[in-house]
């Protein structure tokens, strides 16, 4: 690889031009039938650009006994987005939608000062094997707008920009990239896309964005000569123009964006940069202060620490 010359002095100012900064290897927790791998957050990296939770669920085909059944439970200060690649799951919220959520779909719920929702296997297929793959992902809101107004956005899949040729298809599923805007609303500068690569083919991760990982799903990627086999994070280094090749057929996400104003602190589905704001979550949570979800008012996850 060649170095211009901004990403040379970039090289000697860290002491060192390898282009991947970080491999995150996930924790796998069994979930009685399928498996999740929590990526973000881990100890020597908290976030990337806004992303603060990075979960990769299955891929799995869950049996007709085992539904998608995750109740109503409050969030704040943050925005969610579940990218499906198999499977169907319908989201409810406090504030009345209904949506299910299907492969190729940007579902964007943005929790602000507070929203509650619940996650459940169609009623329509009740009853049968059901596939399920896919990736959630939390993204820390600005301190600006921690406390925004609760909101839900939901985008087809023919929405979404898609980048084509040379063998690379990009769909931009939020943020900026490769000079496209998805539609969705987002708070901070944000990049999210999904790609897949033809055997050979090379993806250029330029240094429009100051914070970048890469996810491999499939297939082996090469950077700068080294191989990298699916599942673990690689975190790029900032400021440093990076080609990644596919060895083979090759699927992965990219994300990232600006660094976030200041740390944050998650307690269960709680993140904010002021620890009390969060007690106050819990509180509310507690003492049934939260809106409910209609249509799905009869059930509730308790706190974790009230179990």
């Amino acid at each position: 690889m060649s170095w211009h010359p901004a990403e040379q002095a970039v090289c000697e100012d860290i002491g060192s031009c390898d282009p991947v900064d970080l491999v995150i290897q996930p924790t796998v927790h069994d979930l009685g039938g399928f498996q999740v791998r929590r990526v973000l957050p881990v100890a020597k990296r908290r976030m990337v650009g806004p992303f603060i939770f990075f979960d990769h669920m299955g891929p799995a085909v869950l049996p007709p006994e085992q539904p998608i059944n995750v109740r109503p439970h409050p969030h704040i200060g943050l925005s969610t987005l579940t990218w499906l690649f198999e499977g169907t799951i319908m989201h409810r919220d406090s504030l009345g939608f209904a949506q299910e959520i299907t492969p190729g779909e940007v579902n964007w719920m943005t929790a602000g000062k507070g929203i509650v929702h619940s996650e459940r296997t169609p009623e329509r297929l009740m009853g049968q094997a059901n596939p399920l793959s896919g990736l959630q992902v939390w993204m820390a809101l600005p301190k600006a707008h921690e406390e925004t107004d609760p909101s839900f956005q939901h985008y087809k899949a023919d929405a979404l920009p898609v980048v084509d040729g040379d063998g690379v298809r990009a769909v931009v599923v939020a943020g900026t990239a490769w000079g496209q805007t998805a539609p969705v609303s987002v708070f901070t500068e944000t990049l999210y896309a999904d790609v897949t690569l033809r055997a050979g083919a090379t993806l250029t991760v330029g240094t429009e964005h100051e914070e970048r990982a890469i996810y491999p799903l499939s297939g082996r990627l090469e950077i700068d000569g080294e191989a990298f086999d699916p599942g673990a994070m690689l975190a790029l280094k900032p400021g440093l123009s990076v080609d990644v090749k596919a060895a083979d057929t090759a699927h992965l996400v990219l994300i990232g964006g600006a660094a976030m104003d200041g740390p944050r602190h998650i307690w269960w589905n709680f993140v904010h940069s002021d620890k009390e704001r969060i007690e106050q979550a819990k509180a509310d949570w507690r003492e049934g202060r939260f809106a409910k979800v209609p249509g799905d008012e009869e059930e509730f996850i308790p706190l974790p620490e009230d179990r």
